[in-house]
């Protein structure tokens, strides 16, 4: 099958099949004479393992690793369990720190009733304040909580 049809079968972008395959996620498909991909349904096996491992927010790295286990089914299961118990620990952190986003949230959206003019809002006077900068003990303001948590 033609990478079009791939896609199509598992749901996946096409331009998102071809970066797996850079990566080396996805083994290097067959040609045809006319220089086409050709994928078999190992490719279809594989990309679907991928995308569920996706769906469960793993990253590229976590993904080969799980891959390189199932490609070797002799390797100890111990260190697939460890590679889901970090993975667990990184979705906890990430709780916590949405958690804490959404009282900062809560704590910004109380600022404003909701009525008048937007000159009188508390939320825009919030926003537009300056972020302490002395990291001391005081809670972060939802301003400076905002801006941290969207790196991740």
């Amino acid at each position: 099958m033609k990478i079009g049809e791939l896609a199509r079968r598992t749901g996946c972008q096409v331009e998102t099949i071809r970066y797996y395959e850079r990566e080396g996620l996805l083994p290097e498909p067959a040609r045809s004479r006319g220089n086409y991909r050709l994928y078999g349904s190992a490719h279809v096996e594989r990309l679907t393992f991928i995308r569920h491992c996706r769906a469960l927010d793993m990253t590229l790295g976590e993904i080969r690793t799980l891959l390189m286990h199932r490609d070797h089914p002799e390797r100890d299961c111990a260190e697939v369990d460890a590679l889901i118990d970090a993975h667990i620990g990184h979705v906890e952190n990430r709780l916590a720190q949405l958690e804490s986003l959404r009282g900062a949230l809560l704590e910004l959206r109380a600022r404003c009733r909701g009525d008048g003019g937007t000159q009188d809002c508390g939320i825009l006077r919030e926003l537009a304040q300056p972020a302490d900068e002395e990291g001391g003990d005081a809670p972060p303001s939802a301003v400076e909580h905002i801006g941290g948590t969207h790196s991740h």
